[in-house]
């Protein structure tokens, strides 16, 4: 029997063009048997943010990072052409047009291939988030974990 292939995808990044290849490629490895592991630091904790403002005990500085970091995967910015706003609507106008799936959906699939979405816990404390202010399916690891699944894998991305 085939030895189980292994994508890893670490998402440093946090707008939503990079998000979205991101996730497009570890779909895609899903599609193609790959076991897939997302590992969400710093900026690409964004993507696991859930829309809506949680409640949560927060010192100053966890309660500024979390007013100025996008809350939501539909709030991210692009990295080249964000024109204050309207280039992330311009791109998701000629994605529909397209018929392209957008990020929100691309999670969604995510989930539902079993692609294992992790939030690295030592960017959540360093940006004071906390889980109740990120997505319910989600695992929650340091850098060890992450290193242990990128080991075997036979394809490592860094985005």
């Amino acid at each position: 029997m085939a030895e189980k292939k292994k994508t890893t995808i670490i998402l440093f990044s946090g707008d939503y063009d990079k998000a979205m290849a991101a996730y497009i490629i570890a779909n895609g490895a899903a599609a193609y048997d790959h076991e897939v592991t997302i590992f969400h630091t710093f900026w690409g904790l964004n993507a696991l943010r859930k829309d809506e403002s949680i409640q949560v005990k927060k010192g100053f500085m966890e309660k500024m990072f979390g007013k100025m970091m996008p809350r939501g995967v539909d709030k991210m910015g692009l990295s080249k052409m964000n024109f204050a706003g309207f280039g992330p609507k311009m791109i998701k106008e000629v994605m529909k047009k397209h018929n392209a799936v957008p990020l929100p959906q691309l999670i969604e699939m995510a989930q539902e291939q079993d692609i294992k979405l992790v939030a690295c816990t030592m960017t959540m404390d360093l940006l004071g988030l906390q889980k109740e202010e990120l997505l319910e399916t989600i695992e929650y690891a340091g850098v060890a974990a992450y290193l242990a699944d990128a080991q075997e894998g036979n394809v490592n991305l860094f985005i």
